[in-house]
């Protein structure tokens, strides 16, 4: 309830890319980028990184000298050798000379957390009275809505490093990645290499409130340097889980299989 969000609610404006917001419905949009889970603020959607721009600025800390001249360009396309679409690059610094020209580049991926549930009754219930409402409890209602790890690596992050990552690794060029502390708290443990030797940088950030304001800010918590080859198997491959496990799931739905033919009178002759 600080007077900055009491003014971009009633304008609908998301303040962190001076804008209308578009999330959701373009006539009705989910004023919602971040979401309370087991007393931790996780980041929803990829806008609320752009606050005073630190991502871009710890993001060319990895890239580029500190004397290097910057531009940052959003949503680039990249394809790849047939001509089809990567995908957009969230953020791509380039460093450039006097001229203007680009001397250099390293692409910046933002990655927030996907939700399951349904966020867009409570929002729409607090919206209709959000001073009286401000401190309301959802959690009994049908679908509460909460953090969704494991869709956010696997069909979300591990995607976008495979097919973009991919790319700019091929062409030597480095990629840094920005997400909440909870989602890399789920990821497997990347073996840290020196920022020199890395590839990768992951970018570890929470929501901090400021008591005196009453509004949250972005904080870095940490930095994770990184190879890429490495890291991308890791994120990519699934941890086995005992076979034997497997092979009675086998078992059991094989029995369930002849149990039926046997009803049915069919014969495996």
């Amino acid at each position: 309830m600080s007077p900055e969000a009491i003014q971009h609610r009633r304008e609908r404006v998301c303040p962190f890319k001076a804008a209308k917001c578009t999330k959701d419905k373009k006539d009705d949009p989910l004023g919602v980028c971040s979401v309370f889970a087991d007393d931790k603020v996780v980041i929803t959607c990829p806008m609320r990184f752009r606050q005073d721009w630190l991502v871009a600025k710890d993001a060319a800390s990895f890239f580029f000298p500190a004397s290097a001249h910057l531009a940052t360009l959003t949503e680039v396309r990249v394809k790849d050798k047939y001509g089809k679409l990567a995908g957009d690059i969230d953020l791509v610094l380039v460093s450039v000379d006097d001229a203007g020209r680009v001397l250099d580049f390293g692409a910046l991926e933002v990655q927030a957390v996907y939700i399951t549930g349904n966020v867009r009754n409570p929002f729409a219930y607090y919206m209709q009275n959000p001073k009286a409402r401000q401190e309301m409890n959802w959690a009994r209602q049908p679908n509460y809505p909460g953090p969704d790890y494991l869709s956010s690596s696997r069909k979300r992050l591990a995607p976008q490093l495979l097919f973009k990552g991919g790319i700019l690794h091929s062409w030597g060029k480095k990629t840094a990645v920005a997400l909440n502390t909870g989602f890399f708290e789920t990821l497997p443990a990347l073996d840290a290499v020196a920022c020199e030797r890395a590839d990768i940088a992951w970018f570890v950030y929470d929501l901090e409130h400021h008591a005196a304001r009453n509004v949250y800010t972005l904080k870095r918590r940490r930095v994770v340097y990184t190879k890429f080859e490495e890291s991308l198997a890791k994120i990519t491959r699934s941890a086995p889980g005992p076979m034997a496990d497997f092979v009675r799931v086998l078992q059991k739905k094989l029995a369930t299989q002849l149990e039926g033919n046997s009803q049915s009178g069919v014969s495996d002759d």
